[in-house]
């Protein structure tokens, strides 16, 4: 599927690849010794482990966490689960801090999922509101109040309910209930570091 809409925080992935490159310019440092004698002993894996499982938590917090609409449905990646929920089965997508999506369970019930990205503030969403009517302010009369509110999760929340109001119709994804699910890649990244970790510092 062709993705109509995405949001991701790059704020997040930003600081996410630069602990990414610190820890391979780290790891090349212990194995090579880049600015000094190479560190491979019992202290030096000590430093890898934890290097690495910093890298999963930037993974999982600021690599992956992302919303992603297409024809068929939205995709809410959140740090250690996924949400898949077709249009059909979707009921309503609405929030003011945070994009939450309510979608129909296989059981009958209906569930509601906050999105990781776009989380607002209450202090956060003021003042950007308080940019938008400053900006509202140069336009012509009446767009300060079009523009009420309009914060990134507001948008956010606009665009994901055009989309579905659009393609509902004529989806051709046969599921009519939402998913959620562990995301085994995501998980792994926690797991295998800490499991490293874990027997690094037993054999010490």
């Amino acid at each position: 599927m062709t993705p109509l809409y995405t949001a991701r925080s790059p704020v997040a992935r930003a600081a996410a690849w630069a602990w990414v490159a610190f820890t391979v310019l780290n790891l090349l440092d212990l194995g090579l010794g880049l600015t000094g004698k190479p560190a491979r002993d019992a202290t030096g894996a000590v430093m890898a482990a934890l290097l690495l499982l910093g890298c999963g938590i930037a993974y999982v917090l600021g690599l992956r966490p992302a919303i992603v609409a297409d024809e068929a449905g939205v995709t809410l990646r959140n740090p250690l689960r996924d949400v898949r929920a077709p249009w059909r089965s979707v009921r309503r997508v609405e929030g003011r801090d945070a994009v939450v999506v309510t979608f129909a369970q296989a059981d009958g019930a209906e569930r509601s999922v906050r999105a990781w990205v776009l989380q607002t503030s209450p202090r956060s969403a003021a003042k950007a509101e308080a940019r938008t009517q400053r900006e509202a302010a140069k336009l012509p009369k009446g767009a300060a109040t079009a523009l009420k509110g309009r914060t990134p999760t507001m948008f956010a929340i606009d665009q994901l309910n055009e989309i579905a109001e659009r393609e509902r119709p004529r989806s051709d994804e046969d599921a009519t209930t939402g998913t959620v699910a562990w995301s085994p890649v995501a998980v792994a990244s926690l797991a295998v570091p800490f499991v490293l970790l874990l027997v690094v510092v037993a054999v010490l």
